[in-house]
């Protein structure tokens, strides 16, 4: 019998575990990278305003009063209510931050100086700590000290100018775009500076991610190309300045396939399938701008050979020639497409409140050493006293008296 490499090592700990992280951030991209680090078994205790609590915990649809939003954000975090702004949760604070690994916050440039949570300061009592800061705009320039939020980040990138029908406004995403690209970024950013630190230099260092700029790294070469031909993108809709024919197109029985032909044979292989294998025999045919430039024409072949065809038999004509096509997915098609369900894509936890919830897994899976989800988003404060008692060693007492001055809440132990 053949032992699957995927299920052979689960008993190993996964690989961020002894990794300790506190997370003082907010909606969404620093909530989600401590997510991520959790995901993979590091220690991540969240740190919410006592009373307040964490905005994500009212923020979108809710069931039975738990916000389903932080039932997904908040999952592997230990949850502490603390005042930072206060002189004795600050110094709770400081000395969390003495034995973390990770500290990553979002507050806006000057803020966690003036409580004196200093992070060269921190470093100073910690040298081994990695402190993230993620903001809006970074921690220096003329908009440091801005509100800065995803949105900000998809204008100002060039996302929403180059978004959107040619005659149509700019357009911004239906969801965290930005937010989640920065917070995939400041994890791997913290995972560089902790291998960094132990491969290296025994020392930590201080991250400043401005949620502007990883989106605009992904937009692909439109600064080079700018600097170099004065090109500014426009607006192309559905279509590519890069290839053709590459859009959405609308089948027989009203449902949607995209079309992508971004490699030269799969551009050929479209046409034959389509019924119009003369246009790859046009010189123009050979070059993927040059196909852009034609569009109007590919596209007409190619949505009316998809127009009388259902889309279950679109797809598998498609498959069949070899070529690139996908059926437009809302959730509820994620939730039955066979390939998300051979990958665990949508998971099953249990939720002590919600029962069996389904949320995205892991980001990817590792042979030898995965991660995984041990619970969903905890109780505003579940954990403050298990965990400053085990952590810091403070007495019930001390404990109650940081309670009764509105420094801390939570649960007792």
């Amino acid at each position: 019998m053949t032992t699957d490499p995927h299920t052979a090592e689960r008993r190993r700990d996964p690989p961020l575990s002894g990794v300790r992280v506190l997370d003082a951030a907010t909606l969404f991209a620093g909530p989600m990278a401590a997510t991520i680090l959790g995901d993979y078994g590091a220690d991540v205790v969240k740190i919410e305003h006592p009373k307040r609590g964490d905005p994500v915990r009212d923020h979108g649809p809710s069931r039975s009063g738990v916000g389903l939003w932080w039932t997904m954000l908040g999952r592997n975090k230990h949850t502490i209510g603390l005042a930072l702004n206060t002189e004795e949760g600050a110094d709770v604070m400081r000395r969390l931050a003495a034995d973390a690994d990770v500290l990553i916050e979002n507050f806006r440039p000057g803020t966690l100086e003036r409580w004196g949570l200093d992070p060269a300061e921190l470093l100073e009592r910690n040298p081994r700590l990695v402190v993230a800061r993620v903001t809006g705009f970074g921690q220096f320039g003329p908009y440091a000290r801005r509100p800065g939020f995803g949105t900000l980040a998809e204008s100002m990138s060039g996302f929403a100018a180059m978004t959107g029908e040619p005659d149509g406004p700019p357009t911004l995403p239906p969801f965290g775009l930005a937010d989640g690209i920065a917070a995939l970024t400041t994890a791997q950013a913290v995972m560089t500076a902790l291998y960094e630190r132990d491969a290296r230099s025994g020392r930590g260092q201080i991250v400043d991610l401005a949620i502007i700029e990883p989106i605009l790294s992904v937009l692909g070469p439109q600064p080079i190309v700018y600097d170099q031909l004065g090109t500014v993108q426009r607006r192309t809709g559905n279509r590519s300045v890069n290839n053709a024919p590459r859009n959405t197109y609308r089948c027989r029985d009203g449902k949607w396939v995209a079309v992508s032909t971004s490699a030269q044979s799969i551009a050929e292989r479209v046409m034959h399938l389509v019924g119009h294998p003369e246009v790859t025999r046009e010189p123009w045919f050979a070059s993927g701008v040059e196909r852009a430039a034609h569009a109007h024409e590919l596209d007409g072949y190619v949505a009316a050979w998809i127009a009388e065809r259902d889309l279950a038999d679109v797809v598998a004509a498609f498959e069949a020639a070899e070529a690139a096509a996908a059926p437009i997915y809302d959730i509820a098609d994620v939730f039955a497409d066979p390939q998300y369900q051979a990958l665990d894509t949508i998971t099953t936890v249990q939720d002590p409140v919600l029962g069996p919830v389904r949320m995205q897994n892991l980001l990817y899976r590792l042979s030898a050493s995965p991660g995984r989800i041990a619970w969903t988003g905890r109780p505003r404060g579940a954990d403050t006293y298990r965990v400053l008692h085990d952590r810091l060693g403070l007495t019930d007492q001390e404990l109650d008296r940081l309670a009764a001055a509105g420094v801390i809440a939570g649960e007792t132990a």
